[in-house]
């Protein structure tokens, strides 16, 4: 298979270089920096990308890379931290400059170039540098410049090496796409044919022969990446999957409902519904504390689950396999396994977690090197509902922590009413954009929208009659990734409308704020 290694030297836009090369339809991989040369040429790559970095290339501490990987015939192209470490690599020399680039830069082509090949003489890149290329290897010659730096970019045609000191992954380099493209069908004479409908045959032939005749469990949750598994595995091996559904309670208005309506009748599984609402709240009652919370509903979840699994062995019908959702930047954030462990861990995952002591099932893991959008695009091509494929992002814990403070059955009723406004209202906003734009992501669709429950009650008005109620938080961002985001700039007559409906629909409730933060400095969840 046509492979594309992005080899990660702790760049910001690493999973960016990943993504970028899987959109024109090349599968990609990262692999650490410090990966050698024998361990890139056993995964069979058709070409690297080394990405960039924020480190300094003569640092003490700086990443480095094997230079064995220029020995192995493979094309390799350099962004930034990357161009400057194949520089230094290669007998090149980098140095400090005057003064930064940071952020849009001119660039201006200098003779012919393979990279940058049908795009213009003058054209605005994204750079972000302190230090460039002084004097490129011999063999290369610089193909373009910006004021500050001499060799913007380069390349040796001969030995199919390439680089830039800017960045052709992000948006902001207009034709970056055009280089990419260039690099992957002109250079390497790859093929655009990664495509998911492809995917799901090979996908399910894989989970069939590794199960055999054997049980597989699943935690459904009614998110995109456990309904997408359990698609795949429905494909493969029909009833010899169980999905248990743990219902906590915490779910919003209607989607238990939901997610057994769909997998009781478009799937054929063992679908089994744990009623648990009664157990979590006794368990919650009077907690406070947001990660006691998450603590007391991920360590009940597993409780529920490892029952059904022990409750199946005891009918004579023993699990071997558990299949997870685990996805590729779950992977890449847990500093985990398939990375070779060395990304930071910049937080932990609820499927990446040890079982239990005296507990073992072998893992199934179909969606571990996909990216979100990528799984999107899978459950499309299994004809999962746009209601699951296009869910938005809801966390484990569900409405306990968009409650602020403890969780009551009443604070539920109040948080699960307004909240259906709120999605119902701004369904229906992004549906009109979506209609006008054609773009399901377009500039002012929101990302992300929910209601926040606090823990105060405010003075209202309400007929002649004084009221002491409660307040419901709006919650609406503008993200692509979720790593950045910004308060959502809804229309004055959509936010009266939800107010409205909010104050008139749901007792107990009578004011509604607008949460215009956004991330960074806050969070886009409160808690």
């Amino acid at each position: 298979m046509q492979k594309i290694i992005v080899l990660d030297f702790g760049a910001q836009y690493g999973q960016l270089i990943a993504r970028r090369v899987r959109d024109l339809h090349v599968y990609s991989e990262i692999m650490p920096c410090d990966a050698t040369a024998a361990e890139i040429a056993e995964a069979q790559p058709s070409a690297i990308i080394l990405s960039g970095g924020p480190a300094s290339v003569y640092a003490q501490d700086a990443p480095r890379v094997d230079p064995g990987i220029f020995e192995l015939g493979l094309p390799v192209l350099g962004f930034c931290y990357g161009q400057q470490i194949m520089a230094t690599a290669l007998g090149g020399s980098v140095g400090h400059t005057e003064k930064g680039e940071y952020g849009p830069a001119p660039l201006t082509r200098i003779g012919e170039s393979r990279l940058l090949a049908g795009t213009p003489e003058e054209q605005t890149v994204w750079m972000s540098h302190r230090d460039a290329v002084r004097a490129a290897p011999e063999g290369f010659t610089a193909t373009s410049a910006t004021d500050t730096c001499p060799v913007a970019s380069m390349e040796d045609t001969e030995r199919n090496f390439y680089a830039t000191q800017f960045h052709p992954e992000v948006r902001h380099t207009p034709y970056g796409n055009d280089m990419l493209s260039n690099f992957l069908f002109d250079i390497c004479g790859l093929e655009p044919s990664w495509t998911m409908e492809g995917l799901v045959d090979s996908l399910v032939s894989d989970i069939r022969e590794q199960v055999g005749r054997d049980r597989v469990i699943l935690a459904l949750s009614g998110g995109v990446d456990s309904s997408v598994v359990a698609a795949l595995c429905s494909r493969a091996i029909g009833k010899q999957l169980t999905c248990v559904f743990v219902n906590h309670g915490l779910l919003r208005k209607g989607e238990p409902e939901q997610v057994e309506k769909v997998f009781t009748r478009q799937f054929d599984v063992d679908f089994v519904h744990v009623h648990a609402e009664e157990r979590y709240a006794r368990l919650l009652a009077d907690v406070t504390d947001p990660e006691q919370k998450r603590r007391i509903i991920g360590t009940q979840f597993w409780k529920e689950f490892f029952a059904v699994a022990q409750d199946l062995a005891d009918e004579g019908r023993p699990v071997k396999f558990l299949a997870q959702g685990t996805i590729y930047p779950d992977i890449i954030e847990s500093g985990a396994r398939k990375t070779g462990g060395k990304a930071s861990t910049i937080k932990s995952h609820h499927n990446l977690i040890p079982f239990p002591e005296g507990v073992h099932f072998d893992l199934i893991e179909p969606l571990d090197h996909f990216f979100k959008d990528e799984v999107r695009a899978l459950g499309t091509a299994l004809d999962l509902p746009d209601s699951i494929v296009h869910r938005q992002p809801f966390p484990g814990p569900g409405l306990a922590i968009r409650i602020i403070g403890a969780v009551s059955p009443e604070k539920l009723e109040i948080l699960k009413n307004a909240d259906a406004i709120v999605r119902e209202e701004l369904d229906a906003y992004n549906a009109r954009l979506f209609e006008e734009t054609g773009e399901r992501n377009s500039e002012h669709s929101c990302w992300q929208y929910f209601a926040v429950l606090p823990d105060i009650r405010s003075v209202g008005v309400m007929g002649d009659e004084r009221t002491y109620a409660r307040p419901v938080i709006l919650r609406a961002v503008e993200s692509s990734d979720a790593m950045t985001a910004d308060w959502a700039k809804l229309p004055y007559d959509v936010l009266a409308r939800i107010s409205s409906r909010i104050v008139a629909e749901v007792p107990g409730v009578n004011r509604v704020a607008y949460d215009i933060t956004s991330k960074p400095p806050a969070t886009i969840e409160w808690e």
